[in-house]
């Protein structure tokens, strides 16, 4: 086997969204036994992927513009490369037909509050004592919240939640909604709001931000999971009234899906 140079991120893990359409005429030319098999190899290579260290795959029964659909995290760009050509050709020659893919890192946000942000705040806000014991404390609590709160970001582990919704976006650069133009503390205050609509929902969605900036034909990817589809639909709605979305964001094409093992969605598309 040919020996390839090691490709990772320096910190977190790449993200490969992957969605096609099933050519049923070309499923169709192979025999019954030949079918089998190809299922079973992708089940199989799906399997072994996600018992390799560092790799995740997660599969989905996509809905209208799709009809199988991947979400791969990996360490190593060369073996998710790798994977990527290898379920391309798993169920045979040109049966699966790729609708769309987008490519993204794990990124940590660079609106974070810092540890010296945070102390000023309880300094000016609730009148602290810098010195004190109490604030101390706070700082330590604070630092482990956002310990966790940062390699989740950079190491996710989503929960297989059965709905499943995915869609690129970029920041504005026009005359006068310039997201770039715009200083950092007016972004950060933006990006704060913006959170606030997300955290209202934490018990119903669970989201991905990955940035694909220099990778990919959009800034980031968002990814969610839900419960039911009507969560998806509220709070993307709402968020629609954020000024960081109603004045600098640019959405790309939704794909939404039924998150299920591959067997079940080889019954769901007859295969």
């Amino acid at each position: 086997m040919a020996e390839y140079p090691k490709v990772e991120p320096t910190e977190g893990l790449a993200v490969l969204h992957l969605f096609y359409q099933i050519n049923h005429a070309a499923w169709e030319e192979f025999l019954p036994d030949e079918q089998e098999k190809a299922k079973a190899a992708l089940v199989q290579l799906v399997d072994e992927a996600n018992a390799t260290e560092g790799m995740t795959v997660y599969t989905f029964a996509m809905i209208g513009k799709a009809d199988l659909g991947f979400m791969i995290l990996s360490k190593d760009v060369q073996a998710l490369n790798a994977l990527e050509k290898k379920i391309r050709l798993a169920l045979g020659y040109e049966v699966l037909e790729l609708e769309y893919n987008f490519l993204s890192l794990t990124e940590s946000s660079e609106y974070t509050t810092t540890e010296a942000q945070y102390k000023k705040q309880l300094v000016e806000e609730e009148n602290m004592d810098p010195d004190s014991p109490e604030l101390a404390a706070k700082l330590i609590e604070f630092n482990e919240r956002i310990k966790k709160y940062t390699y989740y970001r950079m190491y996710p582990e989503m929960p297989k939640w059965e709905y499943f919704c995915f869609y690129p976006m970029s920041k504005r650069r026009n005359p006068g909604q310039n997201w770039y133009a715009a200083d950092f503390e007016t972004r950060k205050a933006l990006m704060g709001g913006h959170a606030r609509v997300g955290r209202s929902y934490a018990d119903r969605i669970k989201q991905l931000i990955t940035g694909s900036t220099g990778l990919d034909d959009w800034e980031w990817g968002v990814t969610l999971f839900a419960h039911s589809p009507s969560d998806i639909k509220a709070i993307v709605y709402e968020m629609r009234f954020d000024e960081v979305s109603h004045q600098y964001a640019e959405f790309g094409p939704f794909y939404n899906g039924l998150t299920l093992e591959l067997p079940q969605i080889y019954e769901r598309l007859m295969l």
